[in-house]
């Protein structure tokens, strides 16, 4: 009988800095060590002994082989990840030229591209793939990553397009080389996958009621650091850090853009004219009161009610209002 056992948890890894030897000084004993064996093989060759000649050869082969391999350079805010026979020893961060053991990893083969000297028709650039040992070299630089448009559902259900621009950097090389396959592609993925939760987390804009909420277009700043905090909580196992992630494009999706315009429009047009109306109320009462207190004419209710009604249309009107001259009264 089979029983569900739980999955075993991947063990984190931890970055270790460690020192190496100064190259340039591996370097001068090396050619020293060269130039011995050299003398070696030219004094047996002059004595026409063999047996001078055939250890100062070995000597010579069996330093090309081990030395050259173990040198190397880094540039700054560069790191190399040292593995000796699988096992993780230390991540060397010092900029300039070093010297380690010759049997460090020098880690998989990579594909970079390099473009041709001649385009081909209908492309920029045509493109050739080479292949190159990395030697396990990690980038320590902050990084742009202009993410593609995404077009998902906000809150609402309206179909939005949305992407992201983020910097980020490596922060422990040994969770970047050890805890995931491939950092640079895992922070693609889950950056992209935390750009759709945020917009379907959130209204593209406020409601048609106006209620305080924190939205896609009106809240850029906490828009952002809710997707710094996203995000840095994803790429935390790859050991990067998340310097800044903002939003660079946000618009409804085409066959909603229109409708969603004039809606806007019309919720432009009515804040208007509950601007004007208000307004109008207003000027009308002051008129009122200021003839009243200066006694300039006496008017009943209805002589009120029509000045009122004349006044509103004056003010609330959208164009400009015709003067008419009344010869009669209200009366007759």
């Amino acid at each position: 009988m089979k029983t569900n056992t739980p999955l075993k948890e991947l063990t984190t890894s931890v970055e270790k800095e460690i020192q190496v030897i100064n190259g340039w000084f591996v370097l001068v004993c090396f050619l020293f060590a060269v130039l011995f064996s050299l003398l070696m093989i030219i004094f047996g060759a002059g004595i026409e002994s063999p047996l001078l000649i055939i250890p100062g050869a070995l000597l010579e082969a069996l330093l090309f082989t081990l030395v050259l391999p173990g040198f190397f350079t880094l540039q700054p805010n560069q790191a190399r990840v040292l593995i000796l026979f699988g096992k993780y020893v230390g991540t060397v961060r010092q900029t300039g030229f070093h010297w380690g053991n010759p049997f460090y990893s020098n880690g998989r083969m990579v594909v970079t591209a390099e473009a041709s000297p001649t385009p081909s028709v209908g492309s920029l650039a045509a493109k050739r793939n080479i292949r190159s040992a990395n030697r396990n070299k990690i980038s320590l630089r902050s990084r742009n990553m202009n993410g593609d448009k995404l077009k998902v559902n906000d809150k609402r259900g309206n179909p939005v397009e949305i992407s992201a621009v983020i910097v980020w950097r490596v922060e422990d090389t040994a969770k970047a080389m050890f805890d995931v396959d491939d950092y640079e592609q895992f922070v693609t993925i889950q950056s992209e996958s935390a750009v759709r939760h945020l917009a379907t987390s959130y209204a593209y804009d406020e409601g048609e009621h106006g209620q305080e909420e924190i939205t896609l277009r009106s809240n850029a700043s906490e828009i952002s650091v809710a997707l710094q905090a996203e995000l840095q909580d994803r790429l935390n196992r790859a050991g990067v850090v998340i310097e800044e992630a903002r939003l660079n494009h946000l618009a409804y999706a085409p066959e909603i853009a229109s409708a969603m315009l004039r809606r806007q429009q019309a919720e432009a047009v009515i804040a208007a004219r509950e601007k004007i109306v208000l307004g109008s109320v207003s000027m009308v009462e002051m008129a009122l009161k200021e003839l009243s207190n200066k006694n300039v004419v006496e008017l009943d209710d209805e002589r009120k009610a029509a000045m009122v009604s004349n006044l509103l249309v004056v003010l609330c009107s959208d164009s400009e209002a015709q003067p008419v001259v009344n010869t009669g009264t209200l009366y007759h």
